[in-house]
């Protein structure tokens, strides 16, 4: 078994051949995978949107010892907090908070208040970018929900791959599903969901600056809808709304 001991042990190139390896394989091969090499080093990010909640399925049914982070900007949903809620009862997964060193108040005391309808970005990397890059710091390996069709951003997501931002692997099992295959998972396997997707909240992300999707827009419409802005900088080399 290829274990790494470290990432300082971990040749990039490497690792694209291990992702193109996977590449016809399931999701729960891609964890499996991770999660045997990076054991004790691996954890889920979970948003606690549809992608996520899948992922928190399949991690329980193959090791409920791998820990899951969200990142609490202190603008979620209250409906966000319900679903994780019921997916920690359902599964037994230990779901850790993690929160930007600013509280609202400070950061508006430093920036000005309402900094998401300002600076976007700003925000992001406050109350998003920051926080993960300090809770990765104790982790070899990290799995997220993307997929590569949600955004020209993430087409090129590999199933496995170097983080260059966070200097850690990035396994992404779900990289070759549709919006279809998710759901059809969530049916199949009654996983319990975050109810705005039923009130056309494809894409969830902090309650200031998400919005239901209209009919005939793109999914991911509802997030910074008043600016180009598309990503939170999480899966982006640079950390920005677009990748450089």
């Amino acid at each position: 078994m290829e274990v790494f001991q470290s990432v300082t042990e971990i040749d990039p190139s490497r690792l694209q051949q291990i992702s193109s390896d996977l590449e016809q394989k399931s999701p729960q091969d891609v964890l499996r995978w991770g999660i045997e090499r990076f054991r004790g080093g691996i954890t889920v990010a979970c948003s606690f949107g549809a992608e996520d909640v899948v992922l928190a399925d399949m991690v329980a049914r193959i090791d409920r010892s791998v820990p899951l982070f969200y990142l609490d900007t202190d603008y979620l949903f209250q409906e966000t907090f319900e679903v994780r809620d019921r997916i920690v009862a359902k599964y037994g997964l230990e779901a850790v908070g993690v929160k930007s060193l600013l509280t609202i108040e400070e950061q508006a005391a430093q920036h000005g208040a309402d900094l998401y309808g300002r600076q976007p970005d700003l925000c992001c990397k406050i109350r998003k970018v920051e926080p993960l890059k300090r809770h990765l710091g104790g982790f070899q390996a990290w799995i997220t929900g993307i997929r590569r069709d949600q955004a020209p951003t993430r087409a090129n997501a590999g199933l496995v791959e170097w983080d260059k931002m966070f200097n850690l692997v990035k396994l992404n099992p779900l990289a070759k599903w549709t919006s279809e295959d998710v759901w059809s998972y969530i049916r199949a396997n009654d996983v319990p969901y975050n109810t705005l997707h039923d009130r056309n909240y494809p894409s969830i992300g902090c309650w200031p600056c998400t919005r239901e999707v209209k009919p005939g827009e793109d999914p991911r419409a509802g997030r910074w809808a008043n600016f180009e802005k598309k990503e939170c900088g999480l899966h982006t080399e640079t950390g920005q709304a677009k990748a450089q």
